[in-house]
């Protein structure tokens, strides 16, 4: 039993050497709706890339800074225009592009025709402090389109 012991030891250190490794093919936890929630309504937050179908269209957004209100309101305002939508988190139980990350950011406005571009279930990419990236996968024709929020200063 005592010879056991050490070898136990060892596969154990192999596997944690192994499992903790600094791979970036390693996948990061899941996100938290919580720490979603957390993270985007604290400050203000500008867009600094949307990619639609392939076409950048980040110009669109230039001056606008973002606030996702804790009531789920979205308002968008260059100081001169402002712009009120919706905000939500939704965990989505059925298979999409993403079946490692059942998390969607939902974003919804009617008006202006750039802003209404935004409006769909994004699936979550990575979130922290200060980014958020989103990504979402037409149904019809599979073109990807992608959003990134960085926090204001």
């Amino acid at each position: 039993m005592k010879k056991l012991c050490p070898a136990i030891l060892a596969s154990l250190f192999l596997f944690t050497a192994i499992s903790c490794s600094d791979d970036p093919d390693d996948k990061a936890p899941p996100i938290t709706p919580i720490q979603l929630f957390d993270n985007v309504t604290d400050g203000s937050w500008r867009i600094t890339l949307f990619s639609e179908d392939g076409t950048v269209k980040t110009e669109n957004f230039n001056g606008y800074s973002f606030i996702f209100q804790s009531n789920s309101v979205l308002t968008a305002n260059s100081g001169s225009n402002t712009y009120i939508g919706n905000w939500g988190i939704t965990l989505e139980s059925n298979t999409d592009d993403n079946p490692d990350n059942d998390l969607d950011f939902n974003i919804a406005f009617t008006a202006p025709d750039a802003f209404v571009s935004l409006s769909d279930d994004w699936d979550v990419l990575q979130t922290s402090a200060t980014n958020l990236q989103l990504r979402h996968v037409s149904g019809g024709d599979g073109s990807v389109d992608l959003l990134t929020f960085e926090k204001n200063q």
